[in-house]
């Protein structure tokens, strides 16, 4: 019986760990069930949802599988070549049959090689053709994303999941999937090799294998924790950084670099010790398949070589020095893909849990869509019209209460109101930004909840108080991808917003470079630029939100006969504060909490002595204040 002590003492070693990992096992589920971390979307839809990907590209993995077979030959048969070779130097033997043994053996790696060359090179291209397929298919479902939704999720969130995200769903394809697959079959060969050697062996071999699968159990609880949590810091971080590098100029104005430091810093460390917990869930799991590793080459030494010592048998067969090579090498190569699946595993969780962030984003149904007889319109007149519109951003909260009016085609209505009376909402309204709760809004008799949204923005310009220029140049920005535009007609609707007269001092003309978010350009150019842009794109109704309110006084008289112009081309709807640019209006509203509590034209309204009168008189008399000073 004491022969047999040291195979007692490794298998209550492995006991031991085996407890260890039960009791961990056992605190995790508890702790799943407290804080609830566990993926909200099961393995199985994930990989469903993935796969559809691939499907396309059925044969490019079939290809990539029949190379792997030849692949796997050489871990399947050399090790059967060098136990022939050990076996024939214990006696006489031909150096021909060396040569040839060794030929055989070369011969079957340089296929391997090769194979495996190939198989990279295709998997790589299949794989990063999946990618940009999900990146084109999650930045297209941000952009139908309504206003308030893309309001809602930080920018540095849905860069995240553009990004870092798919680009662990890359590893995915053109790594992890199919070295989980070759791993397998190399296992599978290799336990199919040693059962023809020596079954007994064998067994003994697979007496190793429930541990393995345990603590592989217990391994993908842990690195699954682990690596949501890296994935959340990612985010945090990449969100933090989008919002506060864009207000960076904000933060050295009010001298606060030290506390969104510290922010930074708490940031950083949250992510830090995420990546420690991740690397040390590895570096447990690791160590324990390859401690099984050298505890069953231990037993293969001492069972296999007392036998072959004392020239006896274990269980009925015979154990030579080729068995005892052969299977040296044999558990090599069954516990290296086993380590390798582990670290494959590892990346899998990483894969999975980023997907699952990636169909998070892509499972947000678009809160404005196209109802199934959504119509195109293809020529608008400008007639606009409002029906009892109730709308609210907040349930209960009424932005806009039962307003109703009515814009006749080529007329420039204007609103006037204090912050919060509505005047922004309408424009966003019109455009289908947000849903209206109740009422109706028409353009040319219908109902714009019955045109395609896509139909309805397209005759519509807008030139927003806050104007967002693209890196690029200056006509890149005024095209925003128009075809068949010549510069004759870029530089015809420059000359009639006046943008000319800085475009043609600069260097390069319409070829300058707009640097991000144009800040190398004023308020007034950039909003210059925006009215080119408009015109360029010939809306049959122009909206303008606070259009003027960046602008400086001589910059505003450059626009003012602009403006006059642009009335002439169609429908135009303004929100301004200067009620000295909407005086030429053809109707102008007054809004007050939602509500429309007058309407008419500049005089009409200026001898009704009401709202708008005071406002009108309160700008005068601060303007001629002003003027003294």
């Amino acid at each position: 019986m004491y022969l047999y002590y040291p195979l007692l003492i490794v298998g209550a070693l492995i006991g031991v760990f085996s407890i260890i990992f039960l009791i961990a096992y056992l605190a995790i589920r508890k702790q799943k069930e407290a804080i609830g971390f566990d993926r909200n979307m099961k393995d199985s839809e994930i990989t469903r949802r993935l796969l559809r990907y691939a499907k396309p590209y059925v044969k490019n993995f079939v290809f990539v599988l029949l190379l792997m077979l030849f692949s796997i030959a050489y871990d399947i048969i050399s090790p059967l070549i060098v136990g022939n070779i050990a076996e024939m130097l214990k006696d006489d033997f031909e150096m021909a049959q060396l040569i040839a043994g060794v030929l055989v053996y070369a011969g079957i790696l340089i296929v391997s090689l090769i194979c495996s060359y190939v198989q990279a090179i295709v998997l790589q291209r299949t794989g990063q053709r999946i990618i940009s397929k999900i990146r084109e298919d999650v930045f297209t479902h941000i952009e139908s994303l309504s206003h308030a939704q893309l309001s809602e999720i930080p920018v540095g969130k849905l860069v995240t999941r553009v990004t870092n995200d798919t680009n662990a769903v890359s590893m995915m394809f053109t790594n992890i999937i199919v070295n989980l697959v070759k791993n397998c079959f190399v296992i599978i060969g290799v336990l199919t090799a040693m059962l023809l050697v020596n079954y007994q062996l064998t067994l003994m071999v697979l007496c190793f294998v429930p541990f393995i699968i345990w603590f592989t159990v217990v391994f993908r609880k842990f690195s699954r924790k682990a690596y949501r949590k890296v994935k959340d810091g990612t985010t945090d971080i990449n969100t933090f950084l989008s919002e506060h590098l864009s207000g960076m100029k904000i933060i050295q104005i009010f001298n606060r670099e030290e506390r969104k430091k510290a922010e930074f810093d708490a940031k950083n460390e949250k992510l830090g010790a995420a990546k420690r917990q991740q690397i040390f869930t590895f570096g447990i799991f690791r160590p324990l398949v390859y401690m099984l590793y050298i505890s069953s080459v231990l037993c293969l030494l001492y069972l296999g070589g007392k036998g072959y010592i004392e020239d006896t048998v274990f269980l009925g067969q015979t154990i030579t020095s080729g068995t005892l090579v052969i299977f040296y090498q044999y558990i090599s190569k069954f516990f290296n893909p086993i380590q390798s699946l582990a670290e494959q595993f590892n990346w899998l969780q990483s894969a999975f849990a980023s997907a699952e962030k990636i169909f998070t984003i892509m499972d947000i149904e678009p809160g404005v869509t196209d109802e199934e007889d959504a119509i195109d319109l293809p020529e608008v007149r400008g007639e606009i019209e409002f029906k009892n519109v109730w709308f609210s951003y907040v349930e209960g909260e009424w932005v806009l209460k039962d307003v109703s009016f009515k814009v006749e085609a080529g007329q420039t209505v204007a609103f006037v109101g204090s912050t919060g009376s509505g005047k922004t909402t309408i424009l966003s309204l019109l455009c289908r930004n947000y849903d209206i709760q109740k009422g109706q809004i028409l353009i040319d008799g219908v109902d714009i909840k019955k045109i395609r949204i896509s139909s309805l923005r397209r005759h519509f310009g807008q030139m927003l108080q806050d104007v967002f220029l693209f890196s690029g140049t200056i006509r890149s920005n005024l095209l925003l991808g128009l075809e068949g535009v010549s510069d004759e007609e870029i530089h015809k609707a420059c000359q009639y917003v006046n943008a000319d007269h800085f475009i043609d001092r600069l260097k390069d003309g319409l070829d300058e470079e707009v640097r991000e978010r144009g800040n190398n350009f004023s308020a007034g150019q950039r909003q210059l630029l925006s009215f080119a842009r408009v015109i360029l794109h010939k809306p049959a109704v122009m909206i303008l939100d606070e259009a003027t309110a960046n602008i400086d006084t001589e910059t505003e008289l450059l626009i003012q006969d602009s403006l006059e112009k642009m009335m002439n081309i169609g429908t135009m709807l303004m929100v301004a504060h200067r009620l000295s640019t909407i005086q030429h209006a053809d109707n102008i509203i007054v809004l007050s909490h939602g509500r429309i509590v007058e309407q008419g034209n500049h005089a009409d309204l200026l001898e009704q002595q009401g709202r708008y009168y005071n406002l009108y008189r309160l700008q005068t008399d601060k303007q001629k204040l002003l003027g003294k000073n």
